[in-house]
């Protein structure tokens, strides 16, 4: 039996389920009015932070994201604002230098933040060891993101193995990112039990309702004492989001792990963000495609996201046709190419080779660059080797780097901060810069003109998906 403890719940709405139901548009207004009301529940923590949410608060929001973390730690007295960290990647698509990495998350916590999740798309833990150590230095708590995939590699033994480095590394508790949704419910079961024997840490579980178990998931994890689960308050979840916060707080009241938090208090706080789902519904920022079950994410193996691009990417090369053989290609390539989890940015990257191979009528006949950084090692070491043909017929004689790849960069913050100079109103604004040049840019000019009053457009708030 598992030991008699409370089920921690996270609340999701202000970061991941809005990014995963209307494309990371809710502004920080539509926040602030709900937030001492959220603050009142006792939720472990609530992710707010992070993720796409600093991309699009720059690019289609015209939000400064820095601003919006103040305002958010102005109201949450007594909970924990939680973010998502890329690892080296930080919030942006490229390994950045230690020095950005560090200041970074100096600033992060700075700001307000008080957990700080880390992931790396390969799961190399040394992409992970500067943010940690920073998160340790500045006081707040690291947790390791082990990004949940399957494979002949991913044995239980892997994972436990894994948690033991975890913990060894400094970190302060493990989440499982199940950014697919592929754990099911029995494999959960087993997969919390093997890491509570690798590590003493605590375990957080984070999933996806694409494809219909996750509930049923969330349930047998915490049959076998996970502490902690990732949910969204109703209006904004199932779908491509999380399982309801209410539904999974009803599932456990009354057991050894209920969660003690307020039905009542959690049914004003749905009824606060419902009016909003409308209205996104009405204008089409939530498309209802991606509020059902997608029961090919378990069959083919391919993140919700990952399979839209596919189709997108065949629809305009006139060749929607060919998605199956590229869903049969997508394995292969995955692979050839050491076996990664598929999350940004190795899900793009497997994804778009697999459809070159087919479209081309011959594999590998034309490699991305970012295939070929991958086969040189840039992105980190994969949990298996590459295919050497592969790896031969795409950089050829190039040596592949076995360090971590963030050796290779020289520090950068000085150099960014004089670019940077003539719009720098905030020391965090470098760091805006750093991850988004042109976008921040953009966003600097705009909020110059708005403080003297030169009329600029609105924001952008097409809908456009953006990844984890």
């Amino acid at each position: 039996m598992a030991e008699t403890k409370k089920l921690g719940i996270t609340e999701t709405v202000l970061r991941d389920a809005h990014q995963s139901l209307i494309a990371t548009r809710m502004p920080t207004e539509e926040m602030l009015p709900i937030i001492d009301k959220m603050d009142q529940v006792g939720y472990h923590s609530v992710e707010c932070w992070g993720g796409a949410t600093f991309d699009a608060c720059l690019r289609f929001l015209k939000e400064d994201p820095w601003d919006r973390l103040r305002k958010l730690k102005d109201g949450f007295k007594n909970t924990k604002l939680q973010m998502l960290f890329r690892g080296q990647n930080i919030l942006g698509y490229r390994p950045y230098a230690d020095d950005v990495v560090e200041y970074f998350v100096q600033k992060s916590i700075a700001n307000g933040i008080d957990i700080i999740r880390i992931f790396d798309c390969l799961n190399d833990l040394r992409n992970l060891e500067t943010a940690v150590k920073a998160t340790n230095k500045e006081g707040g708590h690291a947790q390791i993101a082990l990004s949940y995939t399957l494979g002949d590699a991913y044995t239980l033994d892997y994972w436990k193995e894994t948690a033991r480095k975890i913990e060894e590394m400094g970190a302060d508790s493990i989440c499982i990112k199940d950014m697919s949704g592929l754990l099911v419910p029995y494999e959960a079961e087993k997969l919390v039990k093997a890491l509570k024997e690798g590590s003493k840490l605590p375990i957080q579980l984070h999933t996806h309702y694409t494809s219909g178990v996750a509930s049923m998931t969330y349930m047998k994890a915490a049959e076998a004492g996970v502490d902690v689960i990732d949910t969204a308050i109703s209006p904004f979840a199932l779908g491509t989001s999380q399982p309801a916060t209410e539904v999974m707080v009803e599932t456990f009241k009354g057991t050894d792990r209920d969660t003690g938090l307020d039905q009542k208090l959690l049914a004003e706080i749905a009824e606060y963000f419902r009016p909003y789902r409308e209205e996104c519904l009405d204008n089409g920022l939530m498309s209802t495609k991606i509020l059902g079950v997608n029961i090919k994410t378990l069959l083919y193996q391919v993140p919700g996201g990952m399979l839209s691009n596919l189709v997108s990417q065949l629809k305009e090369a006139k060749q929607d046709d060919k998605l199956q053989e590229v869903l049969e290609e997508v394995p292969r390539v995955r692979k050839d190419f050491g076996e990664p989890p598929l999350v940004t940015p190795s899900s793009q990257i497997v994804g778009t080779q697999a459809v070159l191979n087919v479209l081309m009528g011959e594999r590998y006949k034309m490699v991305t660059k970012e295939s070929k950084d991958l086969l040189s090692g840039k992105y980190g070491q994969t949990i298996k080797p590459f295919n050497p043909e592969v790896q031969k017929k795409a950089i050829g004689d190039t040596v592949p780097i076995t360090h971590r790849p963030a050796d290779d960069i020289e520090p950068e913050l000085d150099k960014l901060r004089k670019e940077i100079e003539q719009y720098s109103q905030q020391d965090e604004d470098v760091l805006s810069y750093a991850l988004f040049p042109q976008v921040a840019t953009e966003f600097f000019k705009y909020r110059e003109a708005q403080q003297t009053g030169v009329d600029m457009s609105k924001a952008d708030t097409t809908n456009k998906t953006y990844p984890a």
